[in-house]
């Protein structure tokens, strides 16, 4: 995705918000409550630099898939013993199936529309286990969506500054957030911009999706940071949906 191409040697700095550790363990307490099949093997879709496959696989033997080379780059240069492919959630097909698919930290707003979400919602339920799970972290909704004014960030390391700034709006059922970033280090200063449009599904078109899948499908209010998570059992699965 080329709005991480650029990012990726600076993603983890950004998010070093994150309490990944807290996230992975949070997240297999809810996958142990729903999972029926016997194995540990997940699939993290979008996995970006892998630091949630840093601390999933305390509990499971993982893998990740993302679609942009750069960040797939970082996470095998940080985890050289783990598998990482790269595709698109809506097409990607492994020849494998799995006991637990994530899909996290709202990557599923990229899908820019309906169709697109159930294609990825259908295409990750293709490499699940019968038993097995499919957790997605949805991107907000229009009702939770609130566009404000600037936002700044700053990452401050002894050799490494970051100062963002970010404004955001929306534009029909998109929502828009617009970054400047200063990136410097010892040898400069970089000026980067960057525009992320994540779509405003509803929680029925989430259910709707999961639904296309075959799956059964439940809703973790909190989540892992307060937007939730959709959990979809596997019992069988549809050949298709469309």
């Amino acid at each position: 995705m080329k709005e991480y191409s650029k990012l990726a040697k600076i993603y983890d700095a950004l998010y070093s918000f994150k309490n990944y550790e807290a996230e992975a363990k949070r997240l297999h307490e809810i996958i142990a409550e729903k999972k029926t099949s016997p194995g540990t093997a997940l699939l993290d879709v979008a996995c970006g630099t892998g630091t949630h496959l840093s601390f999933l696989r305390k509990y499971y033997t993982v893998e990740g898939i993302d679609l942009t080379p750069e960040m797939l780059e970082v996470a095998r240069a940080r985890h050289p013993e783990i598998v990482f492919h790269q595709g698109d959630m809506r097409r990607f097909d492994l020849g494998l199936r799995f006991d637990v698919v994530t899909c996290l930290f709202s990557s599923i707003g990229y899908m820019k529309t309906p169709r697109d979400l159930r294609a990825a919602v259908v295409n990750m339920t293709r490499h699940l286990l019968p038993g097995g799970v499919l957790v997605v972290e949805p991107w907000l909704t229009e009702e939770t969506w609130k566009p404000s004014g600037v936002q700044p960030l700053w990452v401050d390391k002894p050799d490494f500054k970051i100062a963002r700034l970010a404004i955001s709006a929306t534009r029909g059922r998109m929502s828009i957030s617009k970054w400047h970033m200063l990136i410097g280090t010892p040898d400069g200063i970089e000026h980067l911009t960057q525009k992320h449009e994540l779509f405003l599904f509803s929680d029925a078109e989430y259910i709707e999706a999961f639904n296309a899948a075959g799956l059964d499908v439940s809703y973790d209010e909190k989540g892992l940071m307060n937007r939730g998570l959709f959990i979809g059992t596997s019992i069988t699965l549809k050949a298709d949906a469309r």
